[in-house]
């Protein structure tokens, strides 16, 4: 698996003008009830990305483990959140530095809801300050129809559920105390409004944790790594709707009149 830390200079130049893609892991450290470990999500983030990169030959980035997880407040020890703002220029920056090493595509693969929007933020960013990274973002629990069916199955808004406690058991069940799992329905079923985790849940569990195992989370995490493998083919695969412009020169191609005589 092409892992950038463990590949040198020259290596990572080698792999940027061979087409690689560079693929960046964004997880966060929060509680996950009394069953879970804290990094889950950072767990499932670089697992799943790093099954899909060893299948496609393209750049595992440095995870970032930590994300924004304002919504579980101080109500439970173990999470450790970035602001909206810090996140945002952690991924903008990140962006900045693998275009420099000659990369032209980034995927951002995510395994936490309120990642999206300083994530997002941050990709547009690149967009407008230079044209020619081209860029990506995709969340683990939509990755494919199979994946989101999983994650939602026990609930609409699910936090350390079934999906999670399954897919953890999978890949290191050490890590799992299922008998301390204890299950709670979705209280924001059918809500408009946004709620910290506090006022949604006594456990810090939304969903039926304790139905959980290992087959179905390794059923679950083949679909999940299925489904990030083909986003990376397709994103590997796409070409430039223009290909006779150069992305970082908008006025490419362009007549540019010069002022006549007054």
């Amino acid at each position: 698996m092409p892992n950038w830390c463990d590949m040198n200079r020259d290596e990572v130049a080698a792999a940027a003008r061979s087409g690689a893609v560079a693929v960046l892991p964004l997880g966060a450290i929060e509680q996950h009830g009394a069953h879970l470990p804290t990094g889950t999500d950072a767990l499932l983030a670089v697992a799943a990305t790093a099954a899909a990169v060893a299948r496609t030959g393209d750049v595992l980035l440095p995870a970032v483990a930590y994300g924004c997880s304002l919504g579980h407040t101080a109500r439970w020890p173990g999470t450790v959140s970035l602001s909206v703002e810090t996140l945002t220029a952690i991924v903008t920056d990140i962006g900045r530095w693998v275009l420099t090493s000659g990369f032209r595509k980034l995927v951002v693969i995510n395994s936490h809801a309120t990642n999206g929007p300083s994530a997002q933020s941050a990709l547009l960013t690149l967009r407008h300050e230079h044209p020619a990274l081209r860029t990506c973002f995709a969340s683990l629990y939509d990755i494919s129809a199979e994946a989101h069916a999983g994650y939602f199955s026990d609930a609409t808004d699910p936090h350390a559920n079934v999906a999670e406690t399954s897919m953890v058991l999978h890949l290191d069940p050490g890590l799992v105390m299922l008998d301390r799992a204890v299950d709670e329905e979705d209280r924001t079923a059918g809500r408009v409004l946004t709620y910290p985790m506090p006022d949604v849940t006594h456990s810090g569990v939304v969903g039926r944790p304790t139905s959980a195992s290992a087959q179905t989370g390794t059923a679950l995490f083949t679909a999940v790594v299925d489904g990030v493998t083909r986003l990376l083919e397709r994103v590997r695969a796409e070409t430039e709707p223009f290909p006779d412009r150069t992305a970082e020169s908008p006025w490419n191609n362009q007549h540019i009149p010069t002022k006549g005589p007054l």
